[in-house]
């Protein structure tokens, strides 16, 4: 069986910290901590790798947190958003810009009303449009409002040169405009008034750890959107790639950013135009540990159940993704005299929530050399799709804090 990470897995600051959370009494700790400088190296790494005319906006959804967004905010182009609550968290995190469109992207499948008029009136650098009904709610808004609406066609293609754990292209879906039907919807959209169509989005695969076919899926973007801009008389001005850098949450090769961006720098766009790309979990997933007590452990027909003071409430992503997410367990030494402590020692063991459902389970068949109740179970690589991505109603339990080194 898999062995549980050694506790020097988890960095000296971060078990001082969640040891002196531990000790503050009252409610079991469950928590979310998270290193600012972390995201901010990573963006840094990616920046410094790309070309000039590459541009990285952070994707919110991954982490919203102020203070990861304040921490990255110096070292992105700006952020994508998905919702009015992104966009007003971006538009706080942006440093005091001069006059000029927000440096924000937005997406989304079925943008609202309200969402939409947002996005105008925020000025945002560009709305990603899902349909043509879409882009006649931005022009008509943009009308209303007197101003004009930069607005980029998202595209779902028919085929993709990429690989990755999540598609949301090459397939039918419920993302962009089908490939085919794109020529329609370019003509309708040159009709439309307030809208200035800037170029296209095309996010079609998530999670991809090979730098070359992310390398060769940019490529296709450049030369399929330029291509596509001189058919249509297209003003192109931004070829928007979406995310797809993956994690290795399972000890894989990480991704090449070295090499990706000395593959991408051969197929650089046409002049005045720039490529956006939308990393979420690649900045902020090793920025962010969560963190839950062990409230008992116990035996069942032989097989030893670790149970937390959380669960899918507070971490959702192991069990939605079906990803074996490890973990470190933090000794912690305080412990009530006169209540017995169960553990269990150099055994395989199952790392379950407070959940009144088998649904709540984290971790499966994990060999640990030691952990007791009133310990704590770590979850490196938990600062992307944590926090934002639980069930935090279910049974009403208290949801995890949040607690920036």
């Amino acid at each position: 069986p898999r062995s549980a990470h050694p506790l020097d897995t988890l960095p000296t600051r971060v078990r001082e910290r969640l040891l002196e959370l531990a000790s503050t009494g009252g409610e079991p700790l469950a928590a979310y901590v998270y290193d600012g400088e972390v995201a901010a190296g990573r963006a840094r790494e990616l920046r410094d790798a790309l070309p000039e005319w590459a541009e990285v906006y952070y994707a919110v959804k991954a982490n919203a947190y102020p203070g990861v967004l304040a921490a990255l905010a110096p070292h992105v182009d700006g952020f994508e958003v998905a919702s009015r609550s992104e966009l007003a968290l971006a538009l706080d995190a942006l440093p005091t810009r001069e006059a000029g469109p927000a440096p924000i992207v937005a997406a989304g499948p079925a943008k609202s009303l309200p969402v939409l008029t947002d996005l105008v009136r925020a000025d945002v650098a560009a709305v990603n449009a899902e349909s043509l009904l879409e882009l006649h709610r931005i022009s008509a808004i943009a009308t209303a409002e007197g101003v004009t609406a930069r607005v980029a066609l998202r595209v779902n293609p028919a085929e993709i040169p990429v690989t990755g754990s999540l598609h949301m292209g090459g397939q039918p879906s419920q993302f962009g405009v089908a490939e085919p039907d794109v020529p329609e919807v370019l003509r309708a959209a040159r009709a439309l008034p307030g809208l200035d169509l800037v170029g296209f989005h095309i996010h079609a695969a998530s999670n991809n750890l090979d730098a070359d076919s992310q390398a060769a899926y940019l490529r296709w973007c450049v030369e399929w959107s330029t291509a596509t801009a001189v058919e249509h008389g297209i003003d192109l001005r931004q070829i928007d790639i979406g995310g797809g850098i993956g994690v290795n949450f399972e000890g894989e090769e990480p991704f090449d950013t070295k090499r990706f961006g000395e593959l991408i720098a051969q197929c650089p766009p046409p002049g005045g135009v720039r490529v956006v790309l939308e990393p979420g979990r690649f900045l902020v997933a090793d920025c962010g540990w969560y963190a839950a007590e062990v409230t008992d452990v116990k035996t069942s027909y032989g097989h030893a159940y670790v149970m937390l003071r959380g669960g899918i409430n507070h971490f959702q992503l192991p069990t939605s993704w079906d990803i074996v997410h490890n973990i470190a367990v933090l000794p912690v030494p305080h412990w009530p005299a006169d209540l017995p402590r169960p553990e269990a020692s150099d055994t395989r063991l199952t790392v379950v929530g407070e959940l009144c459902t088998p649904e709540d389970t984290l971790l499966r068949d994990i060999h640990v050399d030691r952990v007791r109740a009133g310990d704590l179970v770590v979850f490196p690589y938990a600062g992307s799709y944590g926090w934002e991505f639980a069930m935090p109603h279910f049974l009403g339990h208290p949801p995890a804090a949040r607690h920036m080194l």
